[in-house]
């Protein structure tokens, strides 16, 4: 049986976090969560497992931003292939061209999204990696 792939979420409203974490294990992800952008960078420098997509919430509160995020994470090879997801209460047009030249593979409100959606861009973002592996 193939390993279930990791999804890490970063998203600093708890009560959605939760709900995020139970709807992508209902559709077979496992997950990987924190509340600050921050506190998943350590993840990674302490050696945490490296995960097959990110969920990233574009604004958190008292950390740093879905930029600065991205920033760090594309400082590090070995990390700059990961699919990242943004989900967002907000999008200039500015905001998500910054993020897709980041490597942003697709930036969603969260008004105009359900959680099945989102669920559904995962599979989508992380099925050419899929067919790779085959």
């Amino acid at each position: 049986m193939e390993p279930k792939q990791l999804v890490m979420i970063i998203e600093d409203e708890v009560m959605l976090l939760q709900a995020i974490e139970k709807k992508l294990k209902n559709v077979g992800f496992e997950t990987v969560s924190f509340t600050k952008a921050t506190d998943a960078l350590r993840y990674f420098d302490g050696g945490g497992a490296k995960p097959d997509a990110i969920w990233l919430d574009f604004y958190l509160e008292d950390d740093i931003d879905g930029i600065a995020f991205m920033q760090k994470l594309n400082e590090k090879p070995e990390l700059s292939s990961i699919p990242v997801v943004v989900v967002s209460n907000s999008a200039s047009q500015e905001k998500v061209n910054a993020m897709i030249a980041l490597g942003v593979k697709k930036y969603m409100l969260k008004a105009e999204n359900r959680l099945e959606d989102i669920a559904t861009t995962i599979h989508q973002v992380l099925s050419p990696r899929n067919e790779q592996k085959q």
